[in-house]
């Protein structure tokens, strides 16, 4: 019983992680229809903005960090990475609003390049392997039924949970939500309606890119930071992005609920298939196999998700 709860957490705190960056892509599909593929490099630069504003504060180096460290990397992070989002946003997605899919799609391949290069700058962020652990060590806060509950797994859980429910809020229950949702339906009547389309878009790049910078800090919270594009930061975008699609991509819930459905398959299969065919352990290796075949299973038979 107490290792399928510890397994539980593990998922939700997997899932969390995949949940923040999910619903930045859906929320932009949701509003302007194409997928923005340079989401996950913001992500990465999430995780290194954090480092470099940690690092800044002297909080990396000088022993224990005071208490409210964190929630100043996390809020300044979040901040600088919703102004790349605008910027993004301004100068290589706004002049292709009225052009053909494709154009639109080949340019988020070009400022996904653009970002990772910039990033690979040794006076920026450079190649070099880093860890921000000691921002948050992932020490153990107490046990349940011999469970044992992780400082970093609680605050995944807990501000997912948070920022989620946020956003559910702001989609659903303020004016610019309904702003949002009268754009996501028609561009053009919600313009003659009186709503400003130009701002409805700048909000949802900074709201989505915000999303992506949180995510980034907690990846980086729990794994050493490398800015290039063969490292894990690709296939957690990518993860997130089969999330969202399974959950119905534009659609706010099912992104949370398609990234717990991920990080179920993932962490469970991983799991208990090593446990069943201990003399094949190289099946329970596969879990990023089985999340791609959960992605073509969901386009073949329910596109929508």
């Amino acid at each position: 019983m107490s290792e399928l709860l510890q397994t539980t957490i593990n998922t939700l705190a997997v899932g969390g992680l995949y949940a923040l960056i999910a619903l930045g892509y859906t929320l932009v599909y949701g509003i302007l229809r194409f997928i923005n593929f340079a989401h996950s490099d913001v992500v990465a630069w999430g995780g290194w903005i954090a480092f470099t504003v940690a690092g800044a504060a002297g909080w990396l180096t000088s022993g224990a960090p005071p208490a409210y460290a964190l929630p100043i990397v996390i809020i300044v992070t979040m901040a600088l990475c919703a102004l790349l989002g605008i910027t993004i946003e301004r100068l290589a997605y706004r002049p292709l609003r009225k052009a053909p899919r494709l154009n639109v799609l080949i340019t988020a391949i070009g400022v996904s390049l653009f970002l990772q290069n910039v990033g690979l700058q040794d006076n920026l962020f450079g190649n070099r392997p880093v860890t921000m652990s000691s921002l948050l060590p992932n020490s153990i806060v107490g046990t349940i039924g011999g469970v044992q509950l992780r400082l970093l797994d609680l605050l995944v859980i807990g501000l997912a949970i948070s920022l989620v429910v946020l956003l559910e809020r702001l989609v659903y229950g303020t004016r610019m939500g309904r702003a949002m949702r009268a754009v996501s339906f028609d561009g053009r009547t919600a313009s003659l309606m009186g709503i400003n389309v130009n701002v409805v878009v700048t909000v949802t790049f900074a709201v989505g890119s915000a999303l992506a910078a949180a995510g980034g800090i907690l990846f980086a919270l729990r794994n050493d930071l490398r800015m290039t594009a063969d490292t894990s930061w690709v296939l957690l975008g990518l993860k997130a992005f089969v999330a969202a699609v399974v959950g119905g991509i534009g659609n706010v819930r099912g992104a949370a609920a398609g990234a717990l459905l991920i990080a179920f398959v993932e962490v469970f299969v991983h799991h208990y298939v090593m446990a069943a065919f201990p003399d094949k352990a190289w099946l329970g290796q596969l879990q990023d196999i089985y999340v791609f075949g959960i992605l073509i299973l969901v386009l073949m038979f329910k596109p929508s998700g």
